[in-house]
C-alpha cells in the first residue's frame, strides 16, 4: 500500500516558489533567501520541470505569474503559512536572539550597555555578531542588525531608525595641552588627520575652514572607527567619529571636543530585521531596548 505524498516537489523548492511569487523578481527573492540568484532560478527550473508547467512568463523587465503559477502560489502561500503556524506552536521559543552589529558600534556603545540588558531581560539570551559585512539573517542566524545608511533596505525587510549620526572631530586633551588648540586651518597642519574607512575630513574641514577641504598634510588611516580612536585617545591625532561613539570618552576626560562644529549626515543607524521575523516576543523586547539606550544617550549627548 502506497503511503506520504509521492508528488509533492520539495518543500525548499515550493519555499522558493513563494518567494519569487511575491515579488516576481529573482535579485529580490535571493535577497530575502541569503541565496544566490542562480539558486533561485536553478530552484524554479527545477520545480517547473518536475511539475512539468511553466509558472513564469519571462518578460523584457522582470517575471509574470502564468495562470497556473498565480493559482498555485495562493495554494502554496496557504499551505506553508499553516506548516509555520504548526511548527511555532509545536517549537517552544528560542530564549537566544542573535545582533549584528559593526565591530565599532559593538565596542563603542552597544557593550558598554549590555549590562543593563542583562539586569532587565535575563530571560532572553543574547547572541552578538560584531562584523564588517552585512549580515544575511537566515544564513548567518540574525535576528536583527543594526546597519548604517538610508532606508529602504533589501525586500522583505523592517526598517527603524535608532540613531542619527553627528560627526565629530576629537583628540586627546594632552595632546591639546601640548600642541595647542587649532583654531585656524594653517594650525590645523601641525596635527595628523586619523581616518577612518568613512573618510569625512574634506566634509568636516570644509564646514569648520570654509574653502579649506584638505585636513592636514599628514595622515593615519585605519579600517574601523574603533581604531582612530583608540589612536585619538593616544595622542597620535585627530580623528572624526559619531558622537554617540566618543560620549563615554569625553565624559571620562580621555577625549576632547576639538571644535564645537557637527556634521550631520543623511545616513544614519537602523534596526533591521525580517518582516517573517521568529521569535516575536523576545525581538520586541530587544528593540525597545535599543530605542531606549539610544534615547537615553542622546538625552545626555
Amino acid at each position: 500500500m502506497q503511503t506520504g505524498f509521492p508528488g509533492l516537489p520539495s518543500l525548499n523548492a515550493l519555499r522558493v516558489f513563494e518567494v519569487v511569487a511575491r515579488h516576481l523578481n529573482f535579485r529580490i527573492a535571493a535577497e530575502e533567501l541569503g541565496v544566490t540568484q542562480a539558486a533561485v532560478a536553478q530552484q524554479i527550473r527545477g520545480l517547473e520541470a518536475s511539475l512539468e508547467i511553466r509558472l513564469f512568463e519571462r518578460l523584457p523587465r522582470g517575471l509574470g505569474l502564468t495562470d497556473a503559477g498565480r493559482s498555485y502560489s495562493e495554494s502554496v502561500r496557504r499551505a506553508l503559512t499553516i506548516i509555520d503556524e504548526a511548527t511555532r506552536r509545536l517549537r517552544p521559543e528560542s530564549s537566544q536572539l542573535t545582533v549584528s552589529v559593526t565591530p565599532t558600534f559593538a565596542s563603542k556603545w552597544l557593550i558598554p550597555r549590555l549590562g543593563d540588558f542583562a539586569q532587565s531581560s535575563p530571560q532572553i539570551d543574547l547572541r552578538l555578531l560584531a562584523t564588517e559585512r552585512i549580515s544575511h539573517f537566515q544564513t548567518d542566524g540574525v535576528d536583527i542588525a543594526v546597519r548604517y545608511g538610508q532606508p529602504p533596505f533589501a525586500a522583505g525587510l523592517n526598517a527603524e531608525l535608532l540613531m542619527e549620526q553627528h560627526i565629530v572631530a576629537v583628540a586627546s586633551p594632552r595632546l591639546l595641552k601640548d600642541k595647542g588648540h587649532p583654531n585656524s586651518f594653517e594650525a590645523l597642519q601641525g596635527f595628523v588627520a586619523l581616518h577612518d574607512a568613512h573618510n569625512f575630513w574634506p566634509e568636516f574641514t570644509a564646514m569648520v575652514f570654509h574653502d579649506h577641504p584638505l585636513p592636514s598634510a599628514r595622515n593615519l588611516h585605519f579600517n574601523q572607527t574603533s581604531l582612530a580612536i583608540e589612536a585619538a585617545i593616544g595622542g597620535q591625532g585627530i580623528t572624526l567619529a559619531t558622537y554617540a561613539f566618543v560620549k563615554d570618552d569625553i565624559a571620562a576626560g580621555r577625549l576632547v571636543q576639538v571644535f564645537a562644529q557637527r556634521l550631520c549626515l543623511d545616513k544614519a543607524f537602523y534596526l533591521v530585521w525580517p518582516r517573517k521575523a521568529s521569535q516575536a516576543a523576545h525581538l520586541g523586547v530587544v528593540k525597545e531596548w535599543l530605542k531606549r539606550q539610544a534615547i537615553n544617550s542622546k538625552s545626555t549627548g
